[in-house]
């Protein structure tokens, strides 16, 4: 985007495309008034008040309406972006929503890119780059756990602690410049107050990256594929731990030939893999084995395996070439079918798809073997770009720190300190390329 593209005027529909009771168009932009009262029934606003009326177009039979709808107008800085705002809430067909957005852009405006209005809400310093991102983590948030963590950093949890911890090392930035350039009215500080600021400010760097694992997990989650030959109750167990019919269930051997997956909120988001048995053999057609081969993929990338057996027929050649694969990983081994038999071991669980027994005990299985985390724990949700901002800025504060405790010259000092600044600059955005703003907004969708 050039530097004119970033002061157009900028529209596009900001709620999914589909039958609804009510669709979003968002226009930003100096020319966002000048915009609306081209299509508008009305022509005077009041800044945060609703107007009703009809958007249509102008022609020599007069203004032939089009849809009726609210329109909400924001003047600036007092909007999401920080410029002139308005959004047009009218039905929510597709082909409504779509002729507005058309009618907008015939009226001055370019669509949008993807996360530009966030983009222009950074810009206008109406949020850190932190909450941008929060905001990011909302629209693609997989459980509520998550929606609460990234609500938080969106207020600003996050964005006031780099905050705080960055005034404390600007603090004691500030007294040794000063000792070093007004040496005769200041005095350096003591390498003790040096020691120990830094000490608390990568301590406070500490405790926020001690969660750094637990914000990966509930952002990215975690994936248990389920294994087995055929026929073994793989896609019926799918289906009961997924509360729904999603895979097909036949006694037809190889009837899943693809991958399927599916997300389960379990505080964090679980993906559930149904893979294709895994069998050898001449009756084994070539899409099946592309198929077998997705699941041996399947099984070693997973973060936990559910390894399923027919408990009526017992452990087969065919299950044992599977277990070998199976038994590295962490792994759950399961007796499928346990409504059949009267004899159980005790080197599996037992359960039945048909008749339910056991399955409320391998939701708890999964939940204990991969789910291990405390969101409630979560004060700060940071994402891997933030996480080695972070990393920067200790890396420098320690260095800085192991040469006042050596009593080196002040003024060397104050480089280290300097970078840790720049590390938390980058963080919040007051230092930032274009490539990684770029990249981040890249992750919006188009019309937030």
């Amino acid at each position: 985007m050039n530097i004119t593209q970033e002061f157009d005027t900028i529209a596009a529909i900001s709620t999914p495309l589909g039958m609804g009771g009510v669709g979003v168009i968002r226009i930003s932009g100096d020319k966002a008034f000048d915009v609306i009262k081209k299509i508008y029934s009305k022509q005077n606003f009041t800044h945060n008040m609703i107007s009703h009326g009809w958007i249509g177009v102008n022609s020599e039979d007069g203004f032939q309406k089009i849809d009726e709808v609210l329109v909400l107008p924001f003047f600036a800085p007092h909007s999401y972006t920080g410029e002139n705002v308005v959004e047009i809430h009218c039905h929510g067909g597709v082909n409504i929503v779509k002729k507005i957005l058309s009618l907008c852009l015939e009226a001055g405006c370019r669509p949008a890119e993807k996360g530009e209005f966030t983009k222009r809400a950074f810009l206008n310093k109406k949020m850190d780059l932190s909450q941008a991102e929060a905001v990011a983590d909302l629209i693609h948030s997989k459980t509520q756990d998550f929606v609460s963590v990234s609500a938080k950093n969106l207020s600003g949890v996050l964005a006031n602690k780099i905050r705080e911890m960055r005034q404390s090392i600007m603090d004691v930035l500030s007294r040794i410049v000063a000792g070093i350039d007004f040496p005769e009215d200041v005095a350096e500080p003591e390498y003790s107050y040096i020691i120990e600021e830094l000490n608390k400010s990568i301590y406070e760097i500490d405790s926020i990256l001690k969660s750094a694992s637990t914000s990966n997990v509930m952002r990215q989650g975690v994936s248990v594929a389920i294994v087995g030959r055929p026929n073994v109750g793989k896609s019926s167990l799918f289906n009961t731990l997924l509360n729904l019919d999603r895979a097909i269930v036949t006694d037809i051997a190889g009837t899943t030939r693809d991958v399927l997956r599916e997300t389960l909120d379990f505080g964090i988001p679980v993906t559930l893999i149904d893979t294709a048995g895994i069998r050898e053999g001449d009756s084994v057609s070539k899409v099946e084995e592309i198929g077998i081969e997705y699941s041996k993929q399947s099984l070693d990338e997973a973060d936990l395996v559910l390894f399923l057996y027919d408990a009526s027929q017992g452990i087969t050649l065919d299950d044992e070439t599977i277990w070998e694969l199976a038994k590295t990983k962490n792994n759950v081994r399961i007796a499928n079918k346990c409504d059949l038999v009267s004899e159980r071991t005790s080197d599996a669980y037992y359960i039945s798809t048909k008749t339910r027994e056991g399955i409320d005990e391998i939701r708890d299985l999964i939940k204990s073997k991969v789910c291990d985390v405390n969101p409630d724990s979560l004060e700060f949700a940071t994402n891997t770009r933030q996480q080695e901002c972070l990393r920067q800025a200790k890396n420098s504060l320690t260095i800085a720190l192991e040469a006042a405790q050596r009593e080196e010259l002040q003024d060397l000092i104050s480089i280290d300190i300097k970078s840790a600044l720049m590390a938390l600059d980058e963080l919040t955005g007051e230092v930032v390329t274009d490539e990684v703003l770029n990249n981040i907004f890249d992750n919006f969708c188009i019309g937030k």
